[in-house]
């Protein structure tokens, strides 16, 4: 790792909407958390339609994020859900989807609030 702080990472419901949120760093050696917890919330029997995804307080992160939540969004889609990312953003996670030019494959919201608010 860098010398960040390692990845924590939570899973709640909110409004009934799993919102799986990460903090510190992630990487090539703990982004399998990430991976299982974004597929069982996919998963969860009942769940509303959608899983958000808070990256808010993430301060690193490498290509090995980036393809656990391309595989993430795949599933979802396949599941007929959404998965929503949010923020707000540090500049890490801005960089990671404009140098990849990921960011259109992924429904972001700028906040929690956002997220979460019913679609229209």
């Amino acid at each position: 790792m860098r010398g960040e702080v390692a990845a924590e990472l939570s899973v709640a419901r909110r409004d009934e909407v799993p919102v799986v949120t990460v903090s510190g760093s992630l990487d090539a050696d703990n982004v399998g958390e990430l991976e299982e917890a974004l597929a069982r919330a996919c998963e969860t029997p009942g769940a509303l339609s959608r899983t958000v995804l808070d990256l808010s307080a993430l301060d690193f992160a490498d290509s090995s994020v980036l393809h656990v939540l391309l595989e993430s969004q795949r599933q979802h889609r396949s599941s007929g859900k959404r998965l929503v990312v949010c923020g707000p953003y540090r500049p890490v996670v801005h960089r990671l989807f404009d140098v990849t030019g990921t960011a259109a494959f992924f429904e972001l919201a700028g906040d929690l609030d956002t997220a979460l608010a019913p679609a229209r």
